[in-house]
């Protein structure tokens, strides 16, 4: 798909992650980590920010930042629409002390050494500058090669260089079990199967899984699919 991306493919696949619609399988942790990062958008200072998104060939991200943008640069590896430059995370090629923040969303697992890419985050990172990151901790392996799943500890240990490190769930155990059982049915169903699936059982049962956690009001967080960071440097 990606040689033939185009600008607008582009547009809708950032709309769709930053405001999922309820049939998307992913809708609940899509919809917690923009919470998340919404709230984490205020702690960023400044109006003119230096922003840097690795594996940004979508930049769903971006319009929180609201105008506060003064360079916005994308990293991937492969050319895209909205890539600035195509290369591994292990080696970027910013100066150090650069950026005001970086995204780093859902990529870290097909890196085969994580913590040299968070090293390479860090340096070009500017004296209290911000990193938003996203990883699996459950997820069917849908490419490869792909390395990795993460949990609270090893996200810490990833970030121990950072001076500030807040680690969150993209929902609990509840939406984390939701999340996982309607991935499965459109991954694991026959082709003609999945678009049904997609339109009844998928918002049904996020819609069950919303309701539940309301109810249940639990933190539990042993079976939550995806956790975001907070790191400053």
């Amino acid at each position: 798909m990606r040689n033939r991306e185009t600008t607008e493919w582009v547009a809708r696949e950032a709309c769709e992650r930053l405001y999922p619609h309820i049939t998307n399988p992913n809708w609940l942790i899509l919809t917690a980590r923009r919470k998340l990062f919404a709230t984490w958008v205020t702690r960023v200072e400044g109006n003119t920010l230096r922003v840097l998104d690795v594996g940004g060939r979508i930049q769903p991200y971006r319009p929180l930042l609201n105008g506060r943008i003064r360079d916005y640069y994308s990293l991937d590896l492969v050319a895209g629409p909205l890539v600035s430059a195509v290369g591994k995370a292990e080696a970027l090629p910013f100066p150090d002390n650069h950026f005001d923040l970086v995204f780093c969303t859902q990529m870290l697992e097909y890196v085969p050494v994580p913590q040299e890419a968070i090293d390479e985050i860090h340096r070009v990172l500017r004296p209290s500058g911000c990193l938003f990151l996203s990883a699996p901790a459950v997820f069917p392996r849908d490419s490869d090669p792909e390395y990795w799943r993460f949990l609270p500890s090893s996200l810490q240990l990833l970030l121990r260089n950072f001076s500030n490190v807040e680690i969150a769930a993209e929902g609990s155990t509840i939406s984390g079990l939701v999340r996982t059982l309607n991935v499965s049915l459109i991954t694991f169903s026959p082709r003609l199967l999945r678009s049904i699936l997609r339109y009844t059982a998928t918002p049904a049962l996020n819609g069950l899984a919303l309701v539940l956690e309301r109810l249940a009001r639990t933190t539990n967080n042993q079976f939550t699919a995806n956790f975001s960071a907070f790191a400053r440097k």
